[in-house]
């Protein structure tokens, strides 16, 4: 039963009076756990720690935090104490880190690791039930006070704080998305209902605690119902099912990558003496054949949904009881949408057009300036989705209206790759495109000109540079020489690719396909056998550890 209030702070203090004993959160291979009472106390200890560093509103605290259970601890205090979480990658090079922590601006961080040296940033070590990290920026004095104005000239409500890359790549730009806390209830609170939780239920989620998606389908939609989540702080298909029916799951949080995984397990068949529900799938195109795969192989039903960042993360979901439709990711679940022509006017049932939406749970604007014109005066969003809806509402996606590309749920902006591999003088010209993958749904893939004679040595130093100055999700899964590249009139790149228009429904068996084939690519195999060789979970890592699936 949802609890019925609206929001993050009231939640934690009815679970925590009412059933205090009740395990909220567990670790999915430890001995740790953590009831709603424990988690109110905890919550109130960093409340009171956060309080002493300065202001008690208008603040960004970065969460940079590898341990599940630490992390939710800590985002769940900066938002029950009215600042902004700014969740990090843990998993990011020290280059990327220090990209964000440039684009963040954060007052506060709490970390787990080292921070890069130039930031200026001194650090501890966060524990859970004991010590708090309390890492300050220069312009803080020894004690932790403040030395500027701490932003008291605007009072904001708690909230999540996530930028990123919006637009097509011709006009990318940083936009910033803020969701507050009232948002953020609504959505798990739509979730819970949707998917019926309630306190018997467990949860299971993967994924990681810096996304949307595990925050407010695990963290917050678990919180509303009285329920339990178990946390993991990766993926691994070995053992699975046990670990599953240990913790008694009644439902999984997944993505598209692991159900294929799971879907050729020689043991899928013990999920079939477990109490699971259902396994939900976001985050990525989920093909109709990996969805059949799966059920086939496990008995268990799959809910496709789809969601995104400035929803709170769920906007369509299939109904657990109802009818479900491969293919499609179902039904508006506490927004609105729709589907337009170029020119705003509503399509008919069955006709392709953009994808837009409207809600509760829905931003009405960008914290920043980037990003402004995908919204209409009357609050209509505009996903970047083409998609369509049938008589029944169901909606079904069939590409992006931009150049993004979408590895597994991670955005991969393919201007930010090219700048890697453009800084070697070596390259002439480079562009990053979106090759299908049966797993992630698409692998980035570099094309690149060399400047002169092809450097042997060109391929393999370029995925080194790749390596130290861009995460995992974000690195070519090849790095092809090529003569040259097709362009406009004006010399523009064209990265449109014909098969990135449609949604791809592969051979679901086709799952070692080589990078490549034709003269000019063989180097290109040698070059990365190193990194690509290995087990098919090896592979779907190093597209996703950071953050996706952290080591499948």
């Amino acid at each position: 039963m949802v609890v019925k209030v609206t929001s993050v702070t009231e939640w934690l203090g009815v679970c925590g009076r009412e059933h205090p004993g009740q395990v909220y959160l567990r670790e999915a291979r430890g001995n740790r756990s953590v009831t709603y009472g424990e988690m109110a106390a905890l919550i109130q200890r960093w409340r009171t720690d956060l309080d002493a560093h300065g202001p008690r509103v208008q603040r960004r605290i970065a969460i940079l935090v590898s341990d599940p259970l630490d992390f939710a601890v800590v985002f769940l205090a900066t938002l029950a104490s009215g600042r902004h979480a700014v969740p990090l990658d843990p998993d990011a090079p020290p280059a990327e880190l220090e990209r964000a922590l440039e684009r963040t601006r954060p007052d506060l961080v709490v970390t787990d690791r080292s921070l890069p040296a130039p930031c200026g940033i001194r650090q501890l070590s966060p524990r859970m039930a004991t010590e708090h990290t309390a890492t300050l920026p220069s312009d803080c004095g020894p004690d932790g006070t403040d030395l500027g104005d701490g932003g008291t000239s605007c009072r904001v409500p708690g909230g999540v704080l996530v930028t990123g890359s919006t637009g097509s790549v011709a006009t990318e730009a940083v936009r910033e998305i803020f969701l507050d806390s009232e948002q953020l209830a609504h959505v798990a609170a739509a979730v819970a209902h949707h998917h019926q939780l309630s306190r018997t239920d467990i949860g299971y989620n993967p994924l990681p605690l810096v996304h949307v998606n595990a925050q407010v389908v695990g963290l917050l939609a678990t919180l509303c119902s009285g329920a339990t989540l178990v946390l993991d702080r990766r993926f691994r298909r070995r053992g699975f099912w046990t670990m599953i029916n240990n913790h008694q799951v009644t439902w999984i949080n997944g993505v598209p990558a692991i159900l294929a995984l799971l879907a050729m397990d020689p043991h899928a068949a013990r999920a079939r003496d477990c109490r699971v529900r259902f396994v939900r799938s976001a985050s990525a195109p989920l093909t109709v054949s990996v969805l059949q795969a799966f059920e086939e192989a496990t008995g268990v039903p799959v809910l496709e949904t789809y969601g995104m960042t400035e929803a709170g993360s769920l906007i369509t979901a299939n109904p657990p009881q109802g009818t479900r439709k491969p293919g499609s990711v179902g039904l508006p679940v506490g927004s609105e949408v729709r589907v337009v022509d170029d020119d705003g006017m509503l399509r008919t049932p069955d006709q392709v057009g953009k994808v837009q939406i409207r809600g509760p749970g829905v931003i009405r604007a960008y914290a920043g300036p980037a990003g402004g014109d995908r919204f209409t005066p009357d609050g209509w969003l505009d996903t970047g989705d083409i998609g369509f809806v049938d008589s029944d509402g169901y909606l079904y996606l069939s590409g992006r209206s931009d150049d993004m590309i979408n590895c597994g749920g991670e955005k991969v902006s393919p201007r930010e790759v090219e700048e890697v591999l453009l800084a070697d003088p070596r390259v002439y010209r480079a562009v990053v495109v979106g090759r299908p993958d049966v797993v992630l749904g698409e692998v980035p893939v570099a094309l690149v000109v060399p400047v002169d004679v092809l450097d042997p040595l060109l391929v393999t130093e370029l995925a080194e540079r790749c390596e130290i100055g861009l995460a995992k999700f974000k690195r070519p899964a090849s790095i092809e020489i090529v003569s040259d590249l097709p362009g406009g009139r004006t010399g523009t790149i064209r990265r449109t690719d014909p098969e990135r228009q449609r949604r791809h429904d592969h051979v679901f068996p086709a799952l070692e396909a080589p990078l490549g084939s034709g003269e000019i690519r063989k180097p290109v195999r040698r070059a990365r056998q190193a990194q690509m060789s290995g087990s098919l979970e090896d592979q779907v890592s190093g597209s996703l550890n950071s953050p996706v699936l952290q080591r499948l």
